[in-house]
């Protein structure tokens, strides 16, 4: 593997430390920026990424954020190894996730109308029959 990695860790994390090693286990190269040692790198990668979590790793300029892009180790590494450079620009790229945002979100929205009518339609019933019963 080619391309340049970046992993920003904490000392206190112990997250970070299995995920460099499997890294390792996986003769992925990368380099570790400590997030206090480096505090103004980390703080431009936090005010870019909103997340200030760690392990975050770079990878030619793109971040990946555990519980956003990644669950698991074996998840980042599979991402890793079969990482390519998109052929796209920045603001088509740009576009494309916001269109996927907005169905998610949409779809999001439509689950909890069905499970907020399902709530209702059981109160309606429940209340029906605590009134059928106490006359």
């Amino acid at each position: 593997m080619k391309e340049k990695i970046t992993i920003y860790t904490s000392e206190t994390c112990p997250y970070c430390k299995t995920v460099k090693d499997k890294l390792k286990e996986s003769s992925i190269k990368f380099t570790e920026k400590d997030t206090v040692k480096s505090k103004k790198e980390w703080e431009e990668v936090f005010n870019l990424t909103k997340t200030p979590t760690t392990p975050t790793v770079e990878i030619n300029g793109e971040f990946l954020v555990p519980g956003r892009d990644f669950q698991q180790p074996e998840h980042l590494i599979s991402i890793l190894s079969n990482f390519k450079k998109s052929k796209y620009s920045n603001n088509r790229q740009t576009i494309e996730l916001l269109r996927t945002l907005n169905f998610n979100i949409f779809t999001a929205f439509q689950r909890m109308q069905q499970i907020l009518q399902q709530i209702e339609n059981n109160t309606k019933k429940e209340k029906e029959n605590g009134d059928k019963s106490t006359s």
